[in-house]
C-alpha cells in the first residue's frame, strides 16, 4: 500500500495504490482531494488508510494535521513534500513569540529566501512543473487558514494547543536575545534582552526591552514568573545568563567582548531549547565567514569524450571567498577558540572544526593526485558535495565549475545557447523554433558523448527531433543506429521515417525473421526493434552500435526486469531516452533511466538510495540531484508560454496502429469472402455487399471481438487498444482529460472499460441513447472540478452542441472518413473557453483500408478541400472491383 500526491495548479491529488505481490498485477485505488467518497471493499486500514481517507475527505486540515507527524518511511517523495511544508509552517507558527499574545490575528509569512529554500527541496513528483513560489504560497495559506481556524475555537493556551497535537512541540517564549555588531575595539558586540507585547489597542505585538516587564507586571507576579521561565531554564543551562540574570545586567542594555560574543553565539541551541528566539549576525546563522573547503573543477584537460574527459581538479580552503593557505589555517590552530577579525571578517577559532577542515584538504588533494577528475567524478562531487569518504557537516564544503564546464552546462541546460547547426539537405521538414534547439542540443550531447533524455511533453514532436539529428549524423558520422521502441509504434516511426528523411535505409526487427534481419551483410543505418524482441536478439550484443535510442523510455524504469537488463546490456557509444511522460516520478525511475543513459552517474542503487534518504533526512532538499541530471534531461511543456506561442491551438497527429494476430487472420478470411460475392453481385446488391463489408472491415481493424460479437475485448488482439493504452498513459501520468469518439455504439462500453484500467477511475459515456438531460449533467460533471479523465462518445451523438473544453487531448478510434464530421466532433474540445492546446490522435490501421482510405482523403483535401460531402462511405461503391480489392487488401497487394 502506497500513498502517493499528484500537484495540480491550484494544489494536489491524492492517490492510494495498493501493490500486491510478484504475482499480482498492479492495482489502484484512487480518489481526488474534493471527492467525498469512500472505498469500496475491505481494506486493510493502516496508516496510510487512514491518511488517505483523511486527505481526501478534507485534504487541507488533513495535510495541516499530517505536518504534526515526524517523517515516517512510508511517506513517498510526493507526500513527503506536502509534510514538509507542513511540518515547516507549524514549526515557525510554534516558534513564533507573538503566538500566545495574538493567536489567530498572528502573521508569519513567508520570506522570499524560505519560499525559494522549500523550492529546492522539491523532489522529483508528478505535477512538479507546476510548483513555482506562488503555488508554494497557495499551500502556505490554505494551512495558514486551517491554523487560524482550530485556534481559534480553542479554549487552552497556545502552548496546550501544540502539546495536544505534538508533546514535543515547545512554544516559543516572548523573550529575545539579541547580538549585533558595535565596532568598538574593546566591546565589539552589544547584546539586548527583550520581550514581546500587545498594547491594549493594537492589532499587533510590539518588541521592548526586557526591563519594561518588570514594571508591566509588577503587580502580577504569576505572569512575570511565566514570561521569565525560559529565561530561567536558560540560566540553569548557562553560566553566561546565569551571572547575568543574578546580578540584573541582563535587564539593560550590555557591551560584549569578542569572547563573550563567542560563547553565547555557541549557546544559542540552549536560548532555543528553552525558548528564547536569538537575532545574530546573518555570518554566524549562514556560516558565511566559517573556514571551508572549496573544490574547483572544469577546464578540460585531455580530448577524451564523454564522462571519461578529465577535467582539472584544485582544492582549496577558503573563508567568505578569500583563499585560505595552510600555514594561516595553522597559525589559527594555534590561537585560542573564540572569534578573531580576519580581513575585517570574524572568523570562529574552532580547534576541532580547523583540524576537520585541514583534513578535509588532504583527502581532496589524494583524491586526484595528478590534479584531474573524470567528467564523471567531478559532477558526482557536485551531488554529494564531499570528496568520497569525507564526513559532511563538519565544514562547508563548496563546489565551483571552471569556464569549460560552466559554458557547458549552461549550454546543455539554455538549447538557444548553443550554435545553430544546418539540418541534413535530405531532411525534409520545417522545425519550430524550440524543435530547432531541441535538435541541435542532440547534436551537442552527441558530440560530447553523453547520454540524453528528450523529455518534451506529448504533442511536441519528439520524433521529429530525433530523425532530424539522426540524419545529420548519417550523413556527417555514418555508423549505425538501434531503435527500440513499443510495438504500437512501429508504423508511426516508418511513416514519419519516410515523411521526413525518406533517404534514410532502416529495417524493422520485428517477429519470427528479425534475427536474420541482423545477420543481413547489407546494412541499414537505423534498425527498429521493439522492447519485447530484445531479450530474444542475442545479434543485438554482437554489434558495435553508435547509437541506441529507446522511445517510451519509462519502459526501463523497472531495473530488476529481465527486459531492463536486456537493453541496458546492449553496446553502444551514445546513449539517446525519449519520453513523454515524467519518469522521474521515482527516484528509482530515475535511477534506472540514468543507469542506461550514463551508467555510474547516480553510483549504485545502494549508493543513490543513501543519498536520497540523507536529502529527505538533513533537509538540504532534492536541488544537488536535480542540478546533477538538468543536464541530460531536455523537457519543454506545453503549458510554457514559449512554448506555446510556437505551437498551433491544435495539432493533429496520426496513430498508426499494427493488426495482431488474431485481427490479419480474420481480416484476410473477409477479404476473400467478399472477393468471391463480388464476381456474381451487381446493382443494389453489391452496394450493399461492399457497404456491409466495410463495416465489417472496420469493426476488425477496432478489435476482433466486435467483429466476432463477443465481450472479452484483449488489449494483445487489438493494435489500437494497445495504442490508446499507451497515449493514455502519458495523459493520466499528466492528469489531462481525453475525449475518445467512436462510430459504434456497441464498442462505448468496452472502451470506457479498457480506460477505466489505465485510469483507474471511472469515466463517462455519451451515445444516441443517453437522454438529452443526463447529457448536460455529464458535460458538467467533465469540466467540473473534480478529476473526470475521459468520456467515450459516439460520433454522431457527441459530434454536436456539446462543450466539453476540460478535454485537450481528442481521440478519433475509428473514422468517419468524412473530415468535416470528424472536425465537428473535435470540436467539442478546441472551441472558444479552451484555455490548453488541443492534440487530436486519428488512428489508422496499418496496411488496411483505413490506411488507403485516409491517404486518399488527405490528398483530395491538399487539392479541393472537403470533396467528400456528407456521402460518407458511397463513394467507395462506385469503385471497380479491382479497384475495391486493391482497397481493401493487407497491404494493396494482390491476392
Amino acid at each position: 500500500m502506497a500513498l502517493e500526491a499528484f500537484y495540480t495548479p491550484a494544489g494536489f491529488q491524492i492517490e492510494l495504490i495498493e501493490v500486491p505481490g510478484k504475482r499480482g498485477r498492479k492495482q489502484e485505488i484512487v480518489n481526488s482531494v474534493d471527492r467525498h467518497g469512500q472505498l469500496q471493499g475491505e481494506q486493510k486500514r493502516d496508516e496510510q488508510q487512514v491518511w488517505f481517507e483523511s486527505l481526501t475527505d478534507d485534504p487541507w486540515t488533513g495535510l495541516y494535521q499530517m505536518g504534526y507527524l515526524l517523517a515516517e518511511d512510508w511517506m513517498r517523495p510526493s507526500i513527503w513534500y506536502l509534510h514538509h511544508i507542513a511540518e515547516y509552517l507549524i514549526r515557525r507558527i510554534s516558534s513564533s513569540p507573538e503566538v500566545e499574545v495574538e493567536r489567530e490575528e498572528l502573521e508569519v509569512e513567508l520570506s522570499p529566501e524560505e519560499a525559494a529554500a522549500l523550492l529546492e527541496a522539491l523532489p522529483f513528483v508528478s505535477g512538479a512543473e507546476f510548483v513555482d513560489e506562488a503555488w508554494i504560497r497557495n499551500i502556505w495559506q490554505k494551512l495558514f487558514q486551517c491554523y487560524r481556524e482550530q485556534i481559534r475555537e480553542y479554549d487552552g493556551t497556545a502552548a496546550a494547543y501544540f502539546a495536544e497535537h505534538n508533546s514535543s512541540i515547545s512554544v516559543a517564549g516572548r523573550v529575545f536575545f539579541h547580538l549585533v555588531e558595535s565596532h568598538q575595539e574593546d566591546y565589539p558586540f552589544a547584546f539586548m534582552a527583550t520581550y514581546s507585547t500587545k498594547p491594549a489597542k493594537s492589532r499587533k505585538a510590539i518588541h521592548t526591552p526586557l526591563k519594561n516587564a518588570l514594571l508591566e507586571f509588577k503587580d502580577d507576579q504569576k505572569k512575570l514568573l511565566s514570561l521569565l521561565s525560559a529565561v530561567a531554564k536558560a540560566a540553569d543551562a548557562s553560566s553566561l545568563i546565569g551571572d547575568l540574570m543574578e546580578s540584573g545586567e541582563l535587564f539593560s542594555p550590555l557591551r560584549f567582548t569578542a569572547q563573550e560574543a563567542y560563547t553565547f553565539l555557541s549557546e544559542i541551541p540552549i536560548y532555543e531549547e528553552a525558548g528564547i528566539m536569538c537575532r545574530v549576525p546573518d555570518w554566524w546563522r549562514r556560516h558565511t565567514n566559517a573556514i571551508g573547503l572549496s573544490l574547483t573543477v572544469g577546464a578540460k584537460k585531455q580530448s577524451l569524450v564523454g564522462l571519461d574527459a578529465m577535467v582539472d581538479f584544485s582544492p582549496s580552503l577558503m573563508i567568505d571567498g578569500e583563499k585560505l593557505t595552510e600555514k594561516q589555517l595553522r597559525e589559527f590552530l594555534a590561537m585560542a577558540e573564540g572569534l578573531v577579525l580576519y580581513k575585517g571578517k570574524w572568523v570562529e577559532i574552532n580547534k576541532k572544526k580547523l583540524e576537520a577542515a585541514l583534513e578535509a584538504l588532504q583527502k581532496a588533494k589524494e583524491l586526484a593526485k595528478d590534479g584531474t577528475l573524470s567528467l564523471a567524478e567531478a559532477m558526482r562531487l557536485e551531488l554529494n558535495a564531499a570528496p568520497e569518504n569525507m564526513e559532511k557537516g563538519e565544514i562547508p564544503v563548496t563546489v565551483t565549475n571552471g569556464k569549460w564546464l560552466k559554458k557547458i552546462r549552461e549550454m546543455l541546460v539554455q538549447p538557444a545557447s548553443i550554435d545553430p547547426v544546418p539540418l541534413a539537405p535530405t531532411f525534409h521538414a520545417d522545425l519550430r523554433t524550440y524543435q530547432e534547439e531541441g535538435y541541435r542540443w542532440l547534436n551537442m550531447m552527441s558530440e560530447l558523448e553523453l547520454g540524453a533524455c528528450l523529455a518534451d511533453d506529448m504533442g511536441l514532436g519528439k520524433t521529429v527531433q530525433v530523425i532530424a539529428w539522426l540524419e545529420q549524423y548519417r550523413l556527417r558520422c555514418a555508423g549505425q543506429a538501434l531503435l527500440v521502441i513499443p510495438a504500437s509504434l512501429i508504423g508511426n516511426w516508418q511513416k514519419e521515417i519516410e515523411r521526413f528523411a525518406p533517404e534514410m535505409p532502416y529495417m524493422i526487427l520485428h517477429g519470427s525473421q528479425a534475427g536474420a534481419g541482423l545477420e543481413q551483410e547489407k546494412s541499414a543505418f537505423l534498425y527498429i526493434t521493439t522492447y519485447g524482441m530484445v531479450p530474444r536478439l542475442e545479434g543485438l550484443l554482437v554489434k558495435k552500435w553508435d547509437i541506441v535510442i529507446l522511445d517510451e523510455a519509462q519502459a526501463v524504469k523497472n531495473a530488476a526486469a529481465k527486459q531492463t537488463k536486456a537493453v541496458k546490456a546492449i553496446p553502444s557509444r551514445l546513449r539517446v531516452a525519449m519520453t513523454g511522460t515524467p519518469i522521474e516520478n521515482n527516484l528509482g525511475d530515475l535511477w534506472s533511466l540514468f543507469d542506461f543513459l550514463n551508467k555510474g552517474l547516480l553510483g549504485s542503487v545502494k549508493e543513490f538510495q543513501n543519498l536520497v534518504k540523507e536529502m529527505e533526512s538533513d533537509g538540504v532538499g532534492f536541488m544537488p540531484l536535480k542540478k546533477m541530471v538538468t543536464p541530460f534531461i531536455l523537457r519543454r511543456l506545453k503549458t510554457d508560454r514559449s512554448i506555446i506561442s510556437d505551437l498551433p491551438e491544435k495539432v493533429e497527429v496520426k496513430e498508426y496502429a499494427g493488426l495482431s494476430k488474431k485481427q490479419i487472420g480474420l481480416y484476410g478470411k473477409l477479404v476473400k469472402e467478399i472477393e468471391k460475392k463480388l464476381a456474381d453481385a451487381e446493382g443494389i446488391e453489391r452496394k450493399g455487399l461492399v457497404l456491409a463489408g466495410i463495416m465489417k472491415f472496420k469493426q476488425i481493424c477496432n478489435h476482433p471481438d466486435q467483429y466476432l460479437g463477443l465481450e472479452e475485448y484483449k488489449k494483445e488482439n487489438s493494435g489500437k487498444f494497445e495504442c490508446l493504452e499507451r497515449i493514455c498513459q502519458t495523459i493520466y501520468e499528466k492528469r489531462e482529460r481525453v475525449l475518445v469518439f467512436t462510430q459504434f455504439k456497441e464498442m462505448t462500453e468496452p472502451l470506457a472499460e479498457f480506460l477505466e484500467s489505465i485510469f483507474h477511475r471511472k469515466g463517462l459515456i455519451l451515445h444516441g441513447g443517453t437522454p438529452v438531460k443526463k447529457r448536460s449533467e455529464m458535460v458538467e460533471q467533465f469540466n467540473g472540478e473534480e478529476y473526470v479523465p475521459f468520456m467515450v462518445l459516439s460520433l454522431k451523438a457527441g459530434g454536436v452542441g456539446l462543450n466539453l473544453t476540460a478535454a485537450n487531448h481528442v481521440v478519433h478510434f475509428d473514422r468517419w472518413w468524412n473530415p468535416a464530421v470528424e472536425n465537428q466532433a473535435t470540436d467539442r474540445a478546441f472551441r472558444i473557453g479552451q484555455k490548453k492546446n488541443v492534440i487530436v490522435h486519428k488512428f489508422v490501421t496499418q496496411g488496411t483500408i483505413e490506411e488507403k482510405i485516409d491517404a486518399m482523403i488527405e490528398e483530395k483535401q491538399k487539392m479541393a478541400g472537403d470533396i467528400l460531402g456528407s456521402a460518407g462511405e458511397q463513394w467507395i461503391t462506385e469503385l471497380d472491383n479491382e479497384e475495391l480489392l486493391n482497397l481493401i487488401r493487407l497491404g494493396g497487394e494482390r491476392a
